[in-house]
C-alpha cells in the first residue's frame, strides 16, 4: 500500500464475472490525434453499458495539476465536483457479447505497478485477447481511408491490416508498456495505432472513432455499432473539403499529400513517403490554413440562419 492507499478498489461484480472475455483497452493522453481513444470512452459510456468492476485510485495515479477535474458552479454555489476515472468494467456489444474495457486516462505515475495490477487482474479473470487502440498524427490526406499499424502477437492480423510498419522509437505510453508485458505473458495481444492526418490531429475526427470501433471487431468478434460516427464522419469530410475547395494552396498540399500516399499504397520502391522529408506543409501549416477557414464556420454551426 502507498502513502495515499491501495491502488485500486474492487466492486462487487468482480467476483461474478465470467472467465475467458476479450479485454479492450483505451486510455486518453499522449497519442489520441482525432480524439480516438476519448470518442471510445464517450461510446463505450453510453452504449455498452459497463459495470466497473475495478476502479482505480486518483490519488495514487493522476497528477491533478496537469490534468484537473471539474467542478461544476452555478450562479453562487458549487453543485458538483466530477474527477477524473479510470476503470476496468464489464459491458455488452449489440449482440449481447460480454467483454471487458479498461479505459480512462493514462496514468500519470506508477506505470509499473499499475501494469502489475492489471496482469494480475488478466491472470485471475482468464482474459482470452487483449486489444488496444490508439492514434497518432501522420502526413496522410483525409480523403484516403484512415490506414493502421497493428503490432503484438497475432500475426493474422498485423499480415492482413497493418499499412506501415517502421523501423522507429517513439516516446512510450502506459499503453505501450502494458501491451509489452501482456504480449511477454503469452496472451494474444494486439495493438492498433490510427494514423491521422497530421493537420486534424488536433480535432475530434469521427472518422477515427469508425476506424477504431472497426479494428475493435477485427480483433474480438464484438459487433459495436458505428453508424452515428459514420454521418458525423461525412458531415466533418464534406466541411473540410468545402473550406479546401476554397484555396488553391491548401489544395495543392493535400493533393501532394495523395500522391505520396498512393505512391506507398501502390507498393512502389518509395515506402517512405509516409514520412514528411521537408517538402510536404507541415502540420503547423495545414493546420493553420484550415484553422482560417473554419473559423468562419466552425463545425455544429447552422450555416444557413434561415438563408438559402
Amino acid at each position: 500500500m502507498g502513502p495515499f492507499g491501495e491502488l485500486y478498489d474492487r466492486q462487487p461484480a468482480l467476483a461474478d464475472v465470467p472467465e475467458g472475455l476479450p479485454l479492450v483497452i483505451t486510455l486518453t493522453g499522449f497519442t489520441d490525434a482525432g480524439g480516438a481513444a476519448a470518442q471510445l470512452s464517450e461510446y463505450f459510456r453510453n452504449e455498452v453499458r459497463p459495470e466497473p468492476l475495478v476502479v482505480f485510485n486518483n490519488d495514487v495515479l493522476l497528477d491533478y495539476r496537469a490534468r484537473r477535474p471539474l467542478v461544476y458552479f452555478d450562479q453562487d454555489h458549487l453543485t458538483a465536483y466530477r474527477p477524473a476515472a479510470l476503470t476496468l468494467s464489464l459491458a455488452e456489444d449489440g449482440l449481447g457479447q460480454e467483454f471487458l474495457i479498461l479505459s480512462g486516462y493514462e496514468p500519470d505515475f506508477g506505470w509499473e505497478a499499475f501494469v502489475a495490477a492489471v496482469l494480475q487482474l488478466v491472470a485471475e479473470l482468464s482474459v482470452a485477447s487483449a486489444t488496444w487502440v490508439h492514434a497518432i498524427p501522420m502526413p496522410v490526406p483525409h480523403t484516403r481511408p484512415i490506414g493502421m499499424t497493428v503490432s503484438g502477437n497475432r500475426r493474422e492480423l498485423i499480415d492482413a491490416h497493418s499499412a506501415w510498419r517502421p523501423h522507429t522509437q517513439v516516446p512510450a505510453t502506459a499503453g505501450h508498456l502494458l501491451e509489452l508485458r501482456l504480449g511477454d505473458t503469452g496472451l494474444p495481444v494486439a495493438g492498433f495505432v490510427l494514423l491521422v492526418p497530421h493537420y486534424l490531429g488536433d480535432t475530434e475526427h469521427p472518422g477515427v472513432a469508425v476506424a477504431a470501433l472497426e479494428a475493435i471487431g477485427l480483433a474480438t468478434g464484438l459487433s459495436l455499432t458505428r453508424d452515428e460516427f459514420r454521418e458525423a464522419s461525412r458531415e466533418f469530410l464534406a466541411k473540410i473539403e468545402q473550406q479546401i475547395a476554397g484555396n488553391d494552396e491548401l489544395h495543392r498540399m493535400v493533393q501532394g499529400l495523395e500522391e505520396r500516399y498512393d505512391s506507398y499504397m501502390e507498393g512502389t520502391p518509395q515506402r517512405s513517403t509516409l514520412i514528411n522529408d521537408g517538402d510536404l506543409p507541415s502540420a503547423d501549416e495545414l493546420a493553420a490554413e484550415l484553422e482560417r477557414f473554419l473559423a468562419s464556420h466552425p463545425f455544429g454551426d447552422d450555416e444557413s440562419d434561415g438563408k438559402p
